[in-house]
């Protein structure tokens, strides 16, 4: 049992020692490159940003990102050339475009939508309220009338 809890132990330091250690001219280099790795999306895992794939490409742009940045380009340059050379995908927030339209729009679309269906599932709960009412209340009209006949027949 023990050679196990050791055996544990030497392989968590050997993934210790697989993590590179990038040195940055500054602290604001290394937060524009947190930054950046964390809003480029990779092109291959979809939905991960390339700061936690491991994909081939993904590996390629931090490289690209960081080489860039440590030349002294803005946000907005390295975001510009990814855009160039992988297309508006690779960023989480895409541009608005006639392309890109409809993701803007959907989610207004989406609660315009279900306001006009409460709205209808309102008025159509209303309208059946309404017609229970009118329906009781003819029925108790009926039930009087019925009485006021009876009555009518026993006075003559």
């Amino acid at each position: 049992m023990k050679y196990f809890f050791l055996s544990l132990l030497l392989l968590t330091g050997s993934v210790q020692a697989t993590q590179v250690l990038i040195e940055f001219k500054s602290p604001e280099q290394q937060a524009l490159f947190k930054e950046l790795t964390h809003e480029l999306r990779c092109p291959k895992c979809q939905n991960q940003n390339i700061a936690d794939s491991n994909a081939v490409v993904a590996v390629d742009m931090r490289h690209k990102t960081l080489e860039l940045v440590q030349q002294g380009q803005t946000k907005q340059q390295v975001l510009d050339y990814m855009k160039s050379r992988y297309g508006d995908f690779v960023h989480y927030q895409p541009p608005l475009n006639k392309f890109t339209l409809i993701l803007w729009l959907l989610p207004a679309l989406m609660v315009l939508g279900l306001i006009l269906l409460l709205l209808a599932r309102r008025k159509a709960d209303h309208a059946e309220l309404v017609d229970e009412a009118v329906t009781e209340s003819q029925g108790q009209l009926e039930q009087q009338l019925d009485h006021l006949i009876e009555q009518y027949r026993r006075k003559s």
